[in-house]
């Protein structure tokens, strides 16, 4: 069985932090390859505890300009 969900990933500094918009769960990496396996790694060890997996509202993600 597998789910999807909706990642973030922004550079800060020298490493790409990857994060998890469902569950907060987060990974970082050297790279951005890196970065996505990690946290694929993470979040298949944070649904390994899970008898049934829940169920994932969608989650849309855009951008707006705002003036400022």
């Amino acid at each position: 069985m597998s789910i999807h969900v909706t990642t973030v990933i922004q550079q800060e500094n020298d490493w790409y932090v990857a994060k998890c918009l469902e569950n907060d769960v987060a990974s970082q990496g050297k790279t951005l390859d890196e970065a996505m396996d990690n946290l694929k790694e993470a979040l298949e060890l944070y649904y390994e505890d899970y008898n049934a997996l829940p169920a994932v509202q969608k989650t849309f993600v855009t951008t707006m300009e705002i003036a400022v």
